[in-house]
């Protein structure tokens, strides 16, 4: 039957985007999106939904969708997700609601986050065309409460917490708002543009922003509660690099994913005019498998790179980036490497990087939790000429906070303790989630949390006031 696949959707030629930085897949047109959507089944027990971290009434915003109503569809969504046009282009749809979707049993699953996106696109696209703020001004009328940290969590939370009338205020340590869907994803498969106007969106909501406001430097925690805050929510993420601790790493040319990725993001480099340099390597090797390991190769491309190497230390079954990533990355034309993993990079006699020493590895039998650790193969070493490596194995959070807010209780990862339910702290007042709370994770699984503390928050405020 025709309808057991999705409809594809229409993408940038892979020769082409890889050398541009304009976004990659270029989303349906109305009638696509209304096929797309009509496939879904309208089931009674609606799985998807239980998939999703936000709650989104995925049935009922595709039955809108199907019968041309946009406008409905989109309020649907937003009623539960305030970052729709972010969630349809990076949220791991796979994985959460259209795992579950009854029609990926005999074929593929709906496209939930290819119509989303859709309908949040169309939005904006009538909100231009209308001249008319995207979202409409909510009165103030409670307590103020303070969000550190402007990625998934902290603006999900705001919205939330603006939508029931709090006085909101979001407190952001780099010059621009978003976190890490300004710094970290790269504009072809998140455009800034879109960033920026869902953050327009909750400033209609009343939300305020406040940049270059590093939390623990210019105020402490328990300023904000001097200040009159009645509660924070702490949503900073987990932004220190993780290196692997091998001989060369300190050469020139080796880069944190973290860093090349912001250089690249934030403070635009890949643009001629822009202010702040970044090395363009000619031979590339990235070091990890998720979605930063797919965004640094796909960017070292768009820099100019003539080969890009992914170096995985287990299978191709285990990577854990997003199918849709993994396939593009392919498709652009860079090359895999499973089962290795870099042991020296050797410098070129003056300080900078030329090739990476790497190690054959090979999987155990599974441990407790489930997964096959991966072990080096004695004598199974073969050397990958480079002269750039960028190091994109996991993140953890950033102490400084910690440091500077006394009773936050941590893991042994550096991670703040939270209750899985409300994303309460062992301080009072004091909620935390994303990255913060779980370490390096998804966007969707942010947004959750931040959902749930806004919730959590207002009956705390409600219970103190």
């Amino acid at each position: 039957m025709a309808n057991q696949q999705k409809i594809p959707m229409r993408e940038q030629p892979p020769q082409e985007r890889r050398r541009n930085f304009s976004e990659a897949a270029l989303g349906y047109t109305p009638e696509q999106a209304k096929r797309e959507a009509s496939r879904c089944l309208g089931c009674n027990n609606r799985p998807c939904v239980a998939g999703c971290p936000v709650s989104v009434p995925i049935p009922e915003f595709l039955a809108l969708t199907a019968k041309g109503n946009y406008a409905g569809a989109y309020d649907a969504v937003y009623a539960q997700n305030t970052l729709p046009a972010v969630c349809g282009r990076v949220c791991p749809q796979e994985r959460q609601c259209e795992a579950l979707c009854v029609r990926g049993i005999k074929g593929e699953p709906v496209g939930v986050g290819r119509v989303e996106r859709f309908v949040a696109d169309w939005h904006d696209e009538q909100s231009r065309l209308d001249d008319q703020p995207a979202v409409r001004n909510v009165s103030q009328k409670r307590e103020k409460v303070a969000i550190v940290g402007s990625g998934p969590a902290g603006l999900t939370c705001s919205g939330e917490l603006a939508r029931r009338g709090y006085a909101v205020t979001v407190f952001e340590a780099f010059h621009e708002p978003g976190g890490v869907l300004t710094y970290g994803i790269p504009e072809f498969r998140l455009p800034k543009a879109v960033v920026r106007r869902e953050i327009e969106n909750l400033r209609g909501l009343g939300v305020t922003f406040e940049v270059n406001a590093v939390i623990g430097r210019l105020f402490t925690v328990d300023e904000l509660f001097a200040r009159g805050y009645a509660a924070v929510f702490l949503g900073v993420g987990a932004g220190l690099p993780v290196f692997m601790g091998i001989p060369g790493e300190n050469l020139n040319g080796v880069y944190s994913a973290n860093e090349f990725l912001t250089r690249v993001n934030l403070m635009k480099a890949y643009l001629d005019e822009a202010d702040t340099p970044v090395q363009k390597g000619k031979r590339v090797v990235v070091v990890g498998g998720g979605n930063v390991a797919m965004d640094a190769a796909r960017c070292a491309l768009r820099l100019g790179a003539e080969e890009v190497r992914i170096l995985y230390r287990r299978s191709a079954e285990e990577l854990p980036a997003r199918a849709e990533e993994v396939f593009h990355a392919r498709e652009e034309g860079v090359v895999f490497d499973f089962l290795s993993a870099p042991a020296e990079y050797l410098p070129d006699g003056q300080g900078r990087v030329r090739a990476a020493v790497c190690q054959r590895m090979e999987l155990s039998e599974p441990d407790g939790s489930g997964r096959r650790k991966p072990v080096p193969v004695a004598g199974e070493r073969y050397t990958v000429d480079c002269d750039m490596a960028i190091v994109a194995i996991g993140t953890t959070p950033n102490p400084l906070v910690a440091q500077t807010t006394e009773g936050l209780e941590l893991n042994g990862r550096g991670c703040i303790l939270t209750d899985s339910v409300t994303c309460a702290t062992s301080r009072s007042g004091v909620y935390a989630g994303g990255d913060i709370a779980t370490g390096a994770a998804t966007v969707i699984l942010a947004m959750g949390a931040g959902k749930k503390a806004a919730a959590a928050m207002d009956a705390y405020i409600s219970a103190h006031v």
